[in-house]
């Protein structure tokens, strides 16, 4: 269960990213209002999280995969220029998220 909330978690790292984009400042007020709900929700996964997972892996999972979401959906509406480069690292970054779920307590 604290794998799945920390995936979930980090997903809402990527909307509030987004959403902090959006805010201009936080002088736009449904993007700052997402930025705060999807913030808190985000930390509370977290610390959910790190009850029972090594808090290095389970930050480095949460940052990767909210880091990995927002280049990939900048890429996606035009914000970020996409590059085979790009694509490549980006890969390279979710397949080390995986990795660290793949290898566990056991490395």
């Amino acid at each position: 269960m604290a794998w799945f909330v920390l995936v979930l978690s980090g997903v809402l790292e990527a909307v509030w990213a987004i959403a902090l984009g959006r805010s201009e400042g936080f002088t736009k007020l449904v993007p700052s209002i997402v930025f705060f709900a999807a913030l808190s929700l985000s930390m509370l996964g977290l610390s959910h999280a790190v009850k029972t997972l090594p808090t290095g892996t389970a930050y480095a999972v949460w940052v990767g995969i909210g880091a990995s979401i927002t280049v990939v959906h900048g890429m996606v509406v035009g914000a970020e220029p996409v590059s085979p480069a790009r694509v490549l690292l980006i890969a390279g970054l979710v397949g080390c998220v995986v990795g660290l779920k793949l290898v566990g307590d056991g490395a």
